[in-house]
């Protein structure tokens, strides 16, 4: 039997954008009545061009902004931060990874101190428990003992991007929400990472959604995908569905404008190239 890990109902998010000497004020509908869920070990994909509001929808789901309206639920608990204060319990469920990964991580923090403080704010986890534990995630993202003592200036992009996955879930969340975590890597970097998402949702069976802008990495990632555009959910389906027979206008021209990078379609832009 599937369960519903996350399931948000009509989230609306509007942001109210003060006036100046000649213009008046106004009010920005960022999120307009978005529905979704996602079940366990499963992956939802958040897709469409910047200013759509997928990465306004994601601070909400992590509860970093509140709703303006609608009902948001996380194993079944009603999250509402506009009305209960943010508790431990709560920080608990869900995490986030960002885009840049050396943006997100302290630049004075050795990595194993990054590892372990969610642990700290978070836990009452001794202090050699935190070690353990951070130690065994640091080897789980592929990285080992050696790095446990340097600080992020001493890694790589993926490498960053790796420390800041183990670091989401020493935590052990119900959801890991991830906001374009690999547009910032080289293509062969981001395959290695995708796999390393992929494999750690296996073996932990995490539950994924994935903000992104790139349909060849949603292609590859998502169960389902939901389409946005100006704040408004157009398609929304499995991804078999979406890819296969998209039904909105907007999602056919998304498609469309992405170019395809198997052979027959290389060929054939060359041919058209050729004889233009």
């Amino acid at each position: 039997m599937s369960t519903k890990v996350l399931e948000a109902k009509n989230i609306v998010r509007d942001y109210h954008v003060a006036g100046g000497l000649f213009s008046p004020s106004k009010t920005v509908h960022a999120v307009k009545g978005v529905s979704f869920s996602v079940e366990k070990g499963k992956t939802l994909a958040i897709v469409g061009e910047s200013g759509c509001g997928k990465s306004t929808l994601a601070r909400i789901v992590t509860m970093i902004d509140p709703a303006t309206s609608g009902e948001m639920f996380i194993d079944g608990q009603k999250m509402d931060i506009a009305k209960d204060a943010l508790t431990p319990e709560m920080r608990r469920k869900v995490q986030i990874v960002f885009q840049n990964p050396y943006g997100s991580l302290n630049p004075r923090q050795k990595i194993g101190d990054v590892l372990a403080e969610p642990l700290v704010i978070n836990t009452d986890t001794p202090r050699e428990e935190r070690r353990d534990r951070a130690m065994t995630m640091l080897r789980k993202v592929g990285l080992d003992e050696k790095h446990f003592n340097r600080y992020p200036h001493m890694f790589s992009g993926g490498q960053r991007q790796r420390i800041a996955i183990a670091r989401a879930l020493m935590l052990n969340p119900s959801l890991l929400v991830l906001d374009e975590p690999v547009s910032a890597l080289d293509l062969s970097v981001q395959a290695q990472v995708l796999n390393l998402l992929a494999d750690l949702q296996d073996e932990f069976q995490l539950t994924y959604v994935f903000i992104s802008h790139d349909l060849s990495v949603v292609r590859y990632i998502a169960d389902d995908v939901m389409v946005m555009y100006f704040g408004e959910a157009v398609e929304y389906g499995s991804r078999d569905e979406v890819f296969s027979s998209p039904k909105h206008s907007y999602t056919q021209t998304l498609f469309a404008a992405t170019p395809r990078a198997d052979v027959e379609s290389i060929r054939a832009r060359l041919a058209r190239k050729a004889a233009a």
